[in-house]
């Protein structure tokens, strides 16, 4: 068999490869969205477990605490912590619909005008809601939202129960990996083991960081809350602390339901709806677009495009779920596709520097 030939059956190779990768990937993704209710406790506790299993190794190691006990301790003290916060949110919510009388007739003047200028039937003689509800016929959709309400909390709290025992169950297993690995995977023993460090030093340090960069942002969009007077500061800070996971439009949301609220709340005043804005939009520019790249680095190296794309993508499949770890999920893909020679160039399509993938080559321990 001479050269072209050679190089045509590598081509002919190569184009099935790439078919049977694409068909690969649009069954998982069939099968992600199918199965979403068991596969997004899985992804969940596991990535919970790459980000406890440092704090574990370091209770085990200077305390003594036995690795079990160590696992379960965190698990339990997460779990709790979860509880409390939904207990807190779920208080504060109920304050806002205990409160709405108060808004009534904020709400009716802003309707008012949004009528006056879009031609929508007002009666002044009803509240606001049953104009709502006689212009826009949005009754039956205001009927599902509170059924799909009550069902999701229930539906979280057992989703949180499950993914804590899952959670804790992978961490106790933990402990038996390397040796497990190291008589799985003889061959391939460094390799492997390579990719999972690097896997699980990538998770640990994205979700991190985003982690305290988003408990700042709560934090200072609370206090502003508190200050300036918004009610409820809590839900605001909350707010923005969540959907800071979400890149870009996890702020912009935050931001406009909190300036929405301030609006409705301070009507007609605009003073404090305007510093609410501005000083909301500061913190996430700040924290977020140049804080955050600071301390991060380029380690991470996915593409903004591709970011884009994977929270379209995984948004879609998982919903809002998808949208919070469509990251970390990417950069685990990155990984992977950088140590597997047919993906390598899938790994600098996905990547955000070509330079970034050479030094990876080339120092692959880093």
């Amino acid at each position: 068999m001479d050269d072209t030939e050679k190089l045509n059956q590598n081509k002919t190779t190569n184009r099935i490869f790439y078919l049977i990768l694409f068909l690969a990937v649009v069954l998982a993704g069939f099968l992600c969205k199918t199965m979403s209710t068991v596969i997004i406790p899985v992804v969940f506790s596991f990535m919970l477990s790459f980000v406890f299993l440092p704090i574990i190794k370091k209770l085990n190691v200077k305390t003594g605490i036995p690795w079990v006990i160590s696992s379960l301790i965190i698990v339990i003290l997460f779990f709790v912590g979860i509880l409390g916060l939904t207990s807190i949110l779920v208080t504060s919510l109920t304050g806002i619909i205990a409160e709405y009388p108060k808004y009534e007739n904020r709400f009716m003047s802003i309707y008012q005008v949004i009528a006056n200028n879009f031609g929508i039937e007002i009666d002044n003689t009803k509240s606001l809601f049953q104009n709502l509800w006689g212009s826009l016929k949005i009754r039956e959709y205001m009927q599902k939202l509170a059924v799909m309400l009550s069902s999701g909390v229930i539906s979280f709290i057992k989703t949180i129960f499950l993914i804590s025992i899952l959670t804790a169950f992978i961490l106790i297993e933990m402990r038996l990996t390397k040796r497990k690995m190291h008589y799985a995977f003889k061959d391939n023993r460094a390799k492997i083991t390579r990719i999972s460090n690097q896997i699980i030093n990538q998770t640990v340090r994205y979700i991190s960081i985003k982690f305290f960069i988003s408990l700042g942002t709560g934090i200072l969009c609370g206090i502003a809350a508190l200050i300036i007077g918004l009610d409820f500061p809590i839900v605001w800070g909350f707010l923005a602390f969540i959907m800071n996971f979400i890149p870009i439009f996890g702020s912009i949301i935050s931001v406009g339901l909190t300036t929405i609220f301030s609006l409705i709340q301070f009507y007609p005043n605009w003073g404090k709806t305007v510093f609410i804005l501005i000083f909301m939009t500061s913190v996430n520019m700040i924290l977020g677009n140049i804080l955050e790249p600071r301390i991060e680095g380029k380690n991470l190296g996915v593409s903004p495009v591709i970011i884009l794309i994977s929270l379209s993508l995984w948004g879609y499949i998982w919903g809002f779920t998808g949208m919070l770890i469509a990251v970390p999920l990417m950069v685990i893909i990155k990984i992977f596709c950088e140590n597997i020679d047919y993906l390598n160039g899938l790994a600098i399509v996905i990547g955000n520097d070509t330079r970034q993938q050479q030094t990876t080559e080339q120092n692959p321990e880093a």
